[in-house]
């Protein structure tokens, strides 16, 4: 029963409200109906695309063609950050002999001596290869005769073989150095020449057969380095170094 009473009662005073005019419910809390409409919620902001990884081959790349001279590309690669070997060497070893000579040697990399004195083919390994190049009348240090350089500037730590990412930054420099000298021949002296220059390894079986490098005749040889460990392999190393001389006559 008094339920039934609340409820007549409400209804006699919302019949009482609408006698007075009002006609719309209003809510418990005052509202401003002045009030300018709620500015949208913003949607969440994306996230930035991230940034793609530097690409040091392209990079190297893009260094190298920008060399207009031997100097250029020099210090092209001297400004190159890409790669590691850099943070641990103490020189850049660029090259040695005269750039206007007919046969450019390719070497490997830098070992202790080389990475000293910043000049390739130095040490033990160098004056063999000087005894080399005098067997068939070559001479770093005579003028057009022999030009000199390495896959890499770079001395390795404790000399280890270069790693395949490393010869792939630096081999846009190798090719650049080769167009800039512009040699009539080169010799790949060793496997991580020839894996650079060829893209294969094994120089027990390349050594001694012709090739082409950089649009140019190629000939793989043992490095000395090689040839001090397996002095049985000088007499390959003579009939190589007789067709480069047969080759230039």
């Amino acid at each position: 029963m008094q339920s039934w009473e609340s409820y007549m009662a409400a209804r006699a005073a919302l019949e009482w409200q609408v006698e007075l005019g009002a006609d719309e419910a209003i809510c418990e809390a005052p509202l401003d109906r002045y009030a300018p409409p709620p500015e949208p919620e913003a949607k969440p902001a994306e996230a930035p695309l991230r940034a793609a990884a530097p690409d040091p081959v392209e990079d190297a790349r893009r260094a190298a063609g920008a060399a207009g001279d031997l100097a250029g590309l020099r210090a092209a690669m001297a400004a190159f950050e890409g790669c590691e070997l850099k943070r641990g060497a103490r020189n850049l070893v660029f090259s040695d002999g005269d750039p206007a000579a007919r046969v450019m040697i390719l070497g490997e990399a830098p070992g202790r001596e080389e990475d000293q004195a910043g000049r390739p083919f130095v040490g033990r390994a160098g004056k063999l290869l000087d005894r080399m190049l005098g067997a068939i009348g070559l001479d770093r240090t005579a003028p057009a005769s022999v030009y000199i350089t390495n896959v890499l500037p770079w001395r390795p730590p404790q000399n280890r073989e270069p790693k395949p990412d490393e010869i792939a930054m630096m081999l846009p420099f190798v090719e650049r150095h080769i167009a800039l000298a512009n040699p009539e021949l080169i010799v790949l002296m060793g496997n991580v020449s020839c894996q650079a220059m060829l893209g294969r390894k094994g120089i027990t079986r390349l050594r001694g057969q012709w090739a082409e490098a950089a649009g140019r005749p190629a000939l793989p040889m043992f490095h000395p380095a090689y040839l001090l460990r397996n002095p049985a392999a000088k007499r390959e190393a003579w009939a190589d170094l007789l067709s480069l001389r047969a080759r230039l006559a």
